[in-house]
């Protein structure tokens, strides 16, 4: 593992929200090999922070970020008003994605009129701006798509944010799946958000303490079946690898996917 840098941050929050992992409690359960995967799909709760308008309007994507971002800062005790933020997401809202796609395709020109909240649910820093709304927040967010590396390139723009200044920071990584036939195309296996409150700073109720450096050593993988499927089969699962080692309380390196011929390593130390 090499990176000249080698800074530290501390793990202080996780959240989880999804179809099959939902609460960072009931998850650590599962990672801990205490409980089973959930065998069928749960829906995804609506975020009870937004008003009813854009409650009503923000999509499945939005609703994971927002459900495992609220997980994570509440418990490590943060302002979300002034918390800094990195959303990451390969796909946005696939869903959305598919409806505009197939009326743009359609003959008929009159569907091809779309609407501003399809629009503006498009976009890929949707979820920012839920989140914002929702939170009341109105400090810096960074939102990045780096397709199946999105988790690695997540904890990288915090590490970069926390070496520079920022005292606190939000990772929320998210995808849900496409419908078809994009789905085809582009699998993803699981609805998931997963969300890390990451500090500068040691201090009380700190769960880890990460340093981040660069290998060409292959990601390491999940021991159970049905797990290492969301791992490999959704980006944001690329993470779970990091949280059942949290979860089991184990230390030392562990390697995240990232570029085709380059991984994460990431040294878990006590706090």
């Amino acid at each position: 593992m090499s990176d000249p840098a080698r800074a530290s941050m501390w793990l202080r929050g996780i959240g989880v929200c999804g179809s099959h992992l939902h609460t960072w409690p009931s998850v650590r359960v599962i990672l801990r090999g205490e409980g089973p995967l959930p065998a069928q799909a749960a829906p995804i709760p609506l975020c009870s922070r937004l008003p009813a308008a854009e409650r009503r309007r923000a999509s499945k994507v939005v609703n994971l970020a927002m459900g495992a971002g609220l997980e994570a800062a509440t418990s490590a005790g943060l302002d979300m008003a002034t918390l800094p933020t990195v959303f990451a997401t390969s796909s946005a809202d696939g869903e959305n994605c598919h409806a505009i796609c197939t009326a743009l395709a359609s003959k008929d020109p009159s569907d091809h009129l779309l609407s501003p909240t399809r629009f503006h649910n498009s976009v890929t820093n949707a979820a920012a701006g839920y989140w914002a709304i929702a939170m009341g927040a109105m400090a810096p967010s960074t939102t990045l798509t780096t397709y199946d590396g999105c988790f690695a390139a997540a904890l990288l723009e915090a590490q970069g944010a926390l070496a520079t200044g920022t005292q606190d920071v939000l990772v929320t990584v998210f995808d849900a799946p496409y419908p078809e036939p994009l789905h085809s195309k582009r699998p993803i296996v699981s609805s998931l958000g997963v969300a890390l409150a990451l500090s500068a700073h040691a201090g009380p109720g700190r769960l880890a303490r990460f340093r981040l450096g660069l290998t060409d050593d292959a990601a390491d993988r999940m021991g159970f079946t049905g797990l290492e499927a969301i791992r490999c089969g959704s980006p944001p699962g690329r993470g779970l690898v990091l949280l059942e080692r949290i979860a089991r309380g184990h230390h030392g390196i562990v390697r995240l996917d990232y570029l085709d011929d380059l991984r994460l390593a990431i040294d878990i130390e006590p706090a």
